[in-house]
């Protein structure tokens, strides 16, 4: 039984320049196969691969001709916006479905026949509609926002219409939408105006209610309401004021007719008089009655002054003091009186009465003056009756003005809150006239197109060349493709190949000295028929690839034309 061996794996060398030569002479059929089928492939599928011819337009938004400042706009989007919306409605499934329909066009035919109706319009849309927005400078440092609207179709003359009917499409779009929102916002304000309107007419009405329900205690009112009873309440203290005077003087009446009708009883008494014929009767001293008349006099005063002053007042002082000087002297008068009337008494009297004119004049006197007293007493109380009405008016003005005072934060809050809505119903309503006003306007500069607007730039133009395929740039692409192709498949076959290729292979894995190498020795007739076939085989590969190129070329400058 043999023995097992040990094998012992050694890495490649890295190669080198002789080497990389040596492997493209090795595989250099394995290189140029690929490149030139990959060419070969390349070159059919560009010229069997359709024409497709691009058609484009350029639209530009337009700014408003008229300053924002003099007439602001109103509509509720940009132009930017407008394109947006508009742009979807344009490539809607049913604007598309029309426009694929249409006879002048009958688009995609073909696609038609094998697929649905929105697989067609969702290619259509996705694949062959390019907008795209440009910036486009209009002059005078202005740019213009544009845009691009861009069709791809195998026929040049159908692409062509089919961006004149978007065109068409988004110019009419933009009509009807600056139409449609300008009649809209101008409806919609009117309506808002009008309820506005109707609001501040009824919060109107509320408040002329209010005022009529609350009259005299409204709180604008506040002020005047104060100020009246504060006037109020000074006339009633005037009021009670004068009432009290009166009250005092009417006193001082009732005290000075008291003291008037003592004297009136005192000299009513006295207006006859004895007298003594014969010189022994005693007769009443006149100096007496003088002090008497006199004393009375300013008991009445004194009487009077001690219910308007205090008793330390000065002028009750002196009357005080002079009434006890006239009590002194009646007091001596009396006295000697006494003593006349002693030494008289021996006489024998012969007494008679006589009236005393002095006395009588004096009863008269205070009989009138009595009378005016009366009279006065009779006015003052007409006075105080009169001030006690008005007393009373005055109190019940008071009452009722401090009910207004007291009840006024609440009315405040109420008129305060049916203020506040008339205000912001003003302001809402005054707005809304602001922004009909500008509806109106911004309706008219609409209808006049000098507003913010489409305008064709670039009319839809007419491909005369198609944009795609680039059959070069297909070929360039199939033949390096082809070529990378080659390049790993050699290298696979390289990395396979594990024999000693080269005097550096032996000397690398043997480590054993080269003393000599010898060719490869192959029979001629088998090296012959070896190129025959290689020869063989490119022809026919070349030969073939030469045919499928021209016949695809052929197809394409002739065959679907006709």
């Amino acid at each position: 039984m043999a023995t097992a061996q040990n094998y012992v794996s050694v890495s490649r060398r890295p190669p080198d320049v002789e080497d990389y030569i040596d492997m493209f002479r090795r595989y250099r059929s394995w290189l140029i196969g690929p490149m030139f089928a990959g060419l070969v492939i390349a070159v059919v599928v560009a010229f069997l691969y359709p024409d497709t011819y691009v058609s484009s337009a350029v639209m530009r938004i337009t700014p408003q001709q008229i300053s924002d400042r003099l007439v602001p706009t109103v509509l509720n989007m940009q132009m930017q916006q407008r394109l947006l919306q508009m742009q979807q409605e344009i490539l809607s499934s049913h604007s598309l479905a029309e426009l694929i329909q249409r006879p002048a066009l009958d688009l995609y035919k073909k696609e038609r026949a094998r697929y649905p109706m929105e697989d067609v319009v969702q290619d259509m849309r996705s694949k062959y509609i390019r907008i795209q927005p440009v910036e486009v400078n209009a002059g005078q440092g202005r740019i213009t926002s544009a845009f691009t609207i861009s069709f791809s179709y195998p026929d040049r003359f159908k692409a062509q219409a089919v961006v004149r009917e978007l065109v068409t499409k988004f110019t009419e779009q933009n009509i009807r939408v600056q139409r449609d929102n300008a009649v809209a916002t101008t409806n919609f304000l009117d309506d808002e105006l009008k309820n506005a309107r109707d609001k501040m007419t009824r919060l109107e009405a509320d408040i002329s209610k209010f005022k009529a329900e609350n009259l005299g205690r409204l709180p604008e009112q506040f002020q005047s309401n104060v100020a009246q009873l504060q006037s109020l309440q000074m006339q009633l203290a005037n009021g009670n004021e004068s009432l009290s005077r009166n009250q005092q003087q009417k006193l001082q009446l009732e005290t000075q007719m008291q003291n008037y009708l003592t004297q009136l009883n005192y000299y009513s008494a006295l207006s006859e008089e004895t007298v003594t014929v014969a010189g022994t009767a005693a007769v009443r001293n006149e100096r007496l009655n003088n002090f008497n008349v006199k004393i009375m006099d300013l008991q009445s005063r004194i009487a009077a002054m001690s219910e308007m002053w205090t008793k330390d007042h000065p002028d009750l002082k002196a009357a005080q003091a002079q009434l006890a000087s006239l009590e002194r002297q009646k007091a001596e008068a009396e006295r000697e009186d006494l003593a006349q009337q002693t030494a008289a008494a021996s006489t024998p009297p012969t007494v008679r009465r006589v009236s005393n004119p002095q006395n009588q004049k004096m009863v008269q006197d205070l009989q009138g003056s009595i009378a005016v007293l009366k009279t006065e007493i009779q006015n003052i109380n007409l006075q105080m009756d009169e001030k006690m009405k008005q007393v009373s008016e005055l109190n019940r003005q008071i009452a009722g003005y401090q009910a207004r005072i007291e009840g006024s934060p609440q009315l405040e809050q109420q008129y305060v809150a049916l203020m506040r809505d008339y205000s912001l119903a003003k302001e809402t309503y005054e707005e809304m006239a602001k922004r009909k006003g500008q509806s109106e306007t911004a309706k008219d500069v609409e209808e006049h197109k000098v507003g913010e607007n489409l305008e064709v730039l670039d009319a839809a133009s007419d491909p005369t060349s198609p944009s795609e395929p680039n059959r070069l740039q297909i070929a360039a692409i199939g033949t390096a493709a082809g070529l990378m192709l080659g390049v790993v498949l050699a290298g696979a076959k390289e990395m396979k190949n594990t024999s000693l290729k080269n005097l550096k292979d032996v000397r690398a894995y043997t480590n054993l000295p080269v003393l000599s190498s010898i060719p490869l020795l192959e029979n001629a007739l088998l090296v012959r028929r070896k190129r025959r076939l290689q020869w063989l085989a490119w022809s026919s590969a070349i030969i073939i690839g030469s045919i499928a190129m021209s016949g695809s070329a052929y197809y394409y400058y002739f065959g679907h034309n006709t």
